[in-house]
């Protein structure tokens, strides 16, 4: 081989490298301080969907959320309207000190019939029970929700 094959073969790798390290960054950024919601016009418009689905105020079910196993065992945060978010990052609702949590692991939100769960795309995933859980999951009083080595339940 001559020369200038192995110098583009060389630059070829070395931009492969490169990619692969930017790769490995973006997911850990992902993963610490949340996915990007695209401030763009059509994300605005959906928020303004649910809002309009979201009532505001829930009259039945629980009206709070407690740690119950875990660093944070003890720890109390009422439910609101605007919905609870769950997760590392300082922005919070309840900031877990769990290294298994996502930055914004999970949410909690009111709707007309009851109380939701979704899980914002965790890592490490949301469990009620034994069953790992996507979106749109009705959860009640009495509800435990495993995140990590964190247990919540929700309670009236």
């Amino acid at each position: 081989m001559n020369e200038l094959t192995l110098t583009a073969i060389r630059i070829g790798l070395l931009a492969l490298l490169w990619f692969f390290v930017f790769a490995v960054v973006g997911v850990l950024r992902g993963d610490l301080y949340g996915a990007k919601t695209g401030g763009g016009r059509a994300s605005r418009a959906s928020s303004r969907e649910r809002g309009a689905k979201t009532p505001r105020a829930v009259k039945k079910g629980p009206t709070h959320v407690a740690v119950i196993e875990g660093a944070m065992r003890g720890t109390t945060l009422p439910l609101t309207e605007s919905g609870v978010l769950l997760g590392r990052n300082p922005e919070c609702s309840l900031v877990l000190s769990d290294d298994f949590a996502s930055g914004r692991h999970a949410r909690i939100y009111p709707e007309a019939d009851g109380w939701y769960l979704d899980d914002l795309g965790s890592t490490n995933g949301t469990y009620i029970g034994a069953e790992r859980i996507g979106e749109h999951v009705h959860v009640d009083a009495g509800t435990r929700i495993r995140i990590g080595r964190t247990v919540l339940e929700l309670r009236k």
